[in-house]
């Protein structure tokens, strides 16, 4: 709610409804188990409750997104039931459920310990810019998936060969997860402002699966315009991405079962 570039962002309307209620659409149309909203704001969480959503809330001083999502988890799954989460940030009304199926794959390997999201970076102004930022990693041929050795808001690494924009959607093993936040802000993390860097700093992990275009997020006043403009079309798209993945999974089950 305190973004300084647009105040009371998650409200923010988009096509007659508050923006979180299209992030939750987008992320229940997944499908890939129970959705919650951590909320530090009770307007924000009676958005949810509107929408019918599942709210929770969450101190408003915590350092970090992860940090939020693992206070989160530990109120709504005190028993420890799910051994995986995905944090989806709020302002990405566009995001097309696929994606969210996408980031677990890093966590196929056992030595991977969270797991995100990179997509080509375009153009060169998209290189330049601090707001978006970069992957140090290499796919090797045929592959979907790569180590991440670095994040950065500077265009890294150095020399011929493509660059990765971060999408900031995240996949943590439950156990990695609270590893992270028993941390404390890292050098790096404090410097470059990323926190996944307390990550690697930490000796963890980090999978990156690669998508054909980054999902484009809402900061300013100019990208919710473009999300209003987008709304109607992309949640066609996004109802349709998810019947055919309810239709994949229910042929699959059927074909076990004979």
């Amino acid at each position: 709610m305190a973004s300084s570039r647009l105040p009371g962002k998650p409200l923010a309307d988009i096509a007659g409804r508050p923006m979180i209620a299209h992030v939750l659409e987008r992320a229940t149309l997944a499908g890939i188990g129970p959705v919650v909203v951590a909320a530090c704001d009770a307007a924000v969480a009676q958005a949810v409750e509107q929408a019918g959503g599942h709210p929770v809330m969450t101190d408003p001083d915590l350092p970090s997104g992860s940090d939020r999502v693992w206070q989160a988890l530990q109120r709504v799954d005190p028993q420890g039931r799910h051994d995986t989460v995905i944090n989806l940030q709020g302002d990405l009304p566009g995001v097309m459920p696929d994606i969210l199926h996408k980031v677990l794959l890093p966590l196929h390997e056992a030595a991977t310990d969270i797991a995100t999201l990179v997509a080509p970076v375009q153009d060169s102004d998209e290189a330049a810019a601090d707001s978006v930022v970069k992957v140090a990693c290499a796919f090797a041929d045929g592959a979907d998936t790569a180590r991440a050795l670095y994040f950065s808001r500077v265009a890294i690494p150095w020399g011929q060969g493509p660059l990765w924009h971060h999408v900031g959607i995240y996949a943590y093993r439950r156990t990695a997860l609270q590893h992270f936040v028993s941390n404390p802000e890292s050098p790096l993390e404090h410097r470059e402002r990323l926190e996944q860097l307390r990550a690697l700093e930490a000796g963890m992990q980090i999978g990156c699966a690669r998508i054909a275009h980054a999902p484009f997020g809402v900061d300013t006043p100019a990208d919710l315009e473009r999300a209003r403009a987008a709304a109607t079309a992309t949640m066609h798209v996004a109802q349709a991405q998810a019947q055919a993945q309810a239709q994949a999974q229910a042929q699959a089950q059927a074909q076990a079962l004979t």
